[in-house]
């Protein structure tokens, strides 16, 4: 029996390893723990990557998405925060952080439901909820799940028609595009993370805001050292969210594999998908095609006859890992009760907590992996 991990970091840091150990030592070197070089260096080539002007790193994907929120409530309202009138679109079925940092940014969260195709916010949905809700719409946040692009341009369209910032949750699709642009390049803002398990992760936690406005970097670029430029005279209610310059060095070190790694995981789900188009009973990712360029973060498909948790078991009695991304949608959660609006139902989120599973795409697996992993969701359905 083989033992096929959803993620095999291991694996990778022995890839990298010279790079990684050379950007740790220099780190021991100059002993600059806090706002290194190595952050500043991060932001810069970032910033070149996805072609914005600003992109400020900070202590995680969480505070990436409060932050963005906080640094617009006081650029367009002129106060800490919003007020619960304010209303905050976005997707119940993505993590818990989207949704959070809503209620942490003082807004209300609205949930609308996905295009159940690509897992992502169903721009129509959000028109629906704009022409018949009664409430204060501010912003839409929309989320590229699993390393695929939404809509932007029904986005933008969107955020345009009715005056709405739009802060892109680009937490599992960094390097991935719309059309000819990066993600986290289309919005007011992008949240981005660095976690170790997303496609360029630390060694620990971290994140990064980016942006065109000047305003909201250098918001964000206080706010992320407890409000002020300076710290014994602060501005604003800020918060402890810097980006350690060790986490800085190791992500710089990787930031040069992402192109590779990103191709080698869209090499992975094509090899998934010609190997499953025939099975009954599963729906895969949507092609690789224009004009999204998706990078697979997670390679998801839907179990549609009811038996997701069977197949699951299976699997892991084969030594396959596998995860369900996401089992509980955000207005299911107990921490939400109370404290979002809907228009229509959100049953399309609700059908894809019970059906989606999330298989191992780790970008240096082997393609005998890869088919043993196809060939025993094969075995199952044949029985």
């Amino acid at each position: 029996m083989k033992d096929i991990p959803m993620l095999d970091l291991r694996l990778e840091y022995e890839h990298m390893k010279d790079d990684i150990d050379s950007a740790i030592r220099k780190c021991l070197e100059h002993q600059q723990w806090i706002f290194g070089p190595e952050v500043k260096e991060l932001e810069d080539k970032i910033a070149g990557y996805l072609g914005v002007k600003h992109c400020i790193g900070v202590s995680s994907g969480t505070e990436a998405l409060v932050l963005s929120l906080r640094a617009l409530a006081i650029k367009l309202k002129g106060k800490e925060y919003f007020d619960r009138a304010d209303e905050i679109i976005t997707t119940p079925f993505t993590f818990t952080a989207t949704g959070d940092s809503i209620l942490r940014a003082g807004a209300t969260p609205v949930f609308v439901d996905i295009d159940p195709d690509t897992y992502n916010i169903d721009p129509a949905e959000i028109r629906e909820y704009l022409k018949h809700g009664e409430g204060r719409v501010v912003g839409i946040i929309p989320v590229h799940l699993y390393g695929q692009a939404c809509d932007m341009t029904e986005m933008t369209d969107i955020a345009r028609e009715y005056n709405l910032f739009m802060v892109e949750d680009v937490a599992q699709a960094f390097g991935g595009m719309w059309k000819d642009r990066k993600l986290g390049s289309i919005g007011t803002a992008g949240a981005f993370s660095f976690f170790p398990s997303k496609n360029l992760g630390g060694f620990g936690d971290g994140g990064m805001v980016s942006t065109a406005d000047n305003e909201v970097a250098e918001l964000a670029r206080m706010l992320l050292k407890h409000g002020g430029k300076d710290k014994y005279n602060v501005d604003h209610i800020g918060y402890n969210a810097r980006l350690d310059t060790l986490q800085a060095a190791v992500v710089l070190a990787k930031f040069k594999y992402i192109e590779e790694f990103n191709e080698k995981r869209r090499k992975i789900a094509e090899a998934y998908s010609k190997k499953l188009s025939m099975v009954k009973g599963i729906v895969l990712p949507g092609e690789l095609h224009d004009p999204h360029y998706h990078v697979y973060h997670q390679y998801t498909i839907r179990v549609t006859n009811g038996k997701r948790d069977e197949l699951q078991k299976y699997l892991k009695e084969k030594g396959i890992s596998t995860m369900v991304y996401y089992p509980v949608p955000l207005h299911k959660m107990k921490v939400f009760k109370g404290r979002w609006k809907n228009y229509r139902g959100l049953q399309k989120a609700e059908k894809a907590t019970d059906e989606v599973l999330n298989l191992p795409i780790e970008p240096l697996q082997q393609k005998g992996h890869t088919m043993y992993v196809a060939e025993n969701i094969m075995d199952f359905f044949k029985k």
